[in-house]
């Protein structure tokens, strides 16, 4: 029995933007936006907890300043079908 983790997801237009618009698992779009993250500096230097949206991940994120890493995954996930 598949994981429901690994049933592909079709991200939102905003997504799209980031991790691409096929229909992908959850784990590989946590992962994706983990790798546009680190590729685009947007974690907070003095405290890594917190990302600093660029304006790609606000339109996910709904234009938050600072988003927690842990907080992050809940608003990602209102973005999967």
């Amino acid at each position: 029995m598949a994981s429901a983790f690994m049933k592909p997801m079709q991200p939102s237009e905003e997504l799209s933007a980031i991790v691409g618009a096929k229909p992908i698992p959850r784990t590989e779009v946590t992962k994706k936006v983990w790798a546009y993250i680190k590729k685009n500096g947007l974690q907070d230097k003095k405290n890594k907890r917190n990302i600093n949206p660029d304006d790609n991940l606000a339109k996910v994120f709904g234009a938050k300043k600072t988003v927690d890493m842990f907080k992050m995954t809940a608003l990602v996930a209102k973005h999967l079908k």
